[in-house]
């Protein structure tokens, strides 16, 4: 299992690591792709549970909120959301044979809105002075803590943390990360100028939102009765599940380089 883990890794971590470093475009399509995918792994579990949503209601919503990000268009958010709104709403309407209807589209809008907003922060960050470094802090840290979580669990876990929404994470484990990801953080943030307290932030903030990332796709896993998003990434799982934990920390981390610095 580690050892595909590992290899799984190294596959990815270069073509992450390119996207990252040309943005633009490149770090847009990687994105698109990226969230799309997760898209499609959503749907697939939803379907498992009973649920149908659209796929129109799930991927407009996406994609209208990476072209704002990408666009630096935040501006037209509130008209933008109107006609979602409409658009899916109407379509919905059109449709015939739905037993749940209404779930089914707010699950599809929901996630869609989800996966756009919280995934635009990856363009939003990597345009700022030093967005690169604000990028590699975000990702790697969030990495490491997941590594030393993945690791201590494993090693020295007893206690468990959430049994019935992720049942091998342990209280050992998220110590594991706190750890590793202050260390991270501090180390990293060297690369923008942070200060130890401003690292020790980051880093804290990167141990607290990491798992309940992973535990809100959790959640939506065990409703329906999966144990992965998908089977993508041989060891990991499904993008949605290595997304997960990124989708929480990379708005935080984007909001922390911009208030508070």
């Amino acid at each position: 299992m580690l050892r595909t883990r590992v290899l799984s890794a190294a596959v990815l971590l270069p073509i992450v690591a390119a996207a990252a470093y040309l943005g633009g475009l490149w770090l847009f399509a990687l994105m698109g792709v990226a969230l799309s995918l997760a898209a499609w792994e959503f749907r697939g579990m939803m379907r498992k549970g009973g649920f149908r949503p659209e796929a129109l209601s799930l991927y407009l919503p996406l994609a209208a909120m990476l072209v704002l990000a990408q666009g630096h268009w935040d501006a037209y958010l509130p008209p933008t959301l109107t006609a979602l709104f409409i658009l899916t709403l109407s379509w919905q309407l059109l449709l015939a044979g739905r037993t749940a209807p209404t779930a089914d589209w707010a699950l599809a809008l929901g996630m869609g809105l989800y996966l756009g907003w919280m995934g635009g922060h990856f363009l939003r960050i990597r345009a700022l002075d030093n967005g690169l470094a604000w990028m590699a802090i975000a990702l790697v840290t969030t990495w490491i803590s997941d590594s030393g979580a993945y690791f201590v669990g494993t090693w020295f876990g007893r206690h468990k943390l959430a049994p019935r929404l992720s049942p091998k994470k342990t209280w050992e484990g998220i110590f594991g990360g706190w750890i590793t990801a202050e260390v991270a953080a501090v180390l990293l943030g060297q690369l923008v100028g942070l200060t130890v307290p401003q690292g020790l932030i980051v880093g804290l903030a990167v141990a607290v939102l990491a798992p309940f990332g992973d535990l809100s796709i959790s959640m939506m896993k065990r409703q329906v009765g999966v144990k992965d998003s998908g089977n993508l990434i041989p060891g990991h799982g499904g993008m949605l599940d290595r997304l997960d934990s990124l989708l929480f920390v990379v708005p935080a981390v984007y909001y922390f380089a911009t208030w508070f610095r």
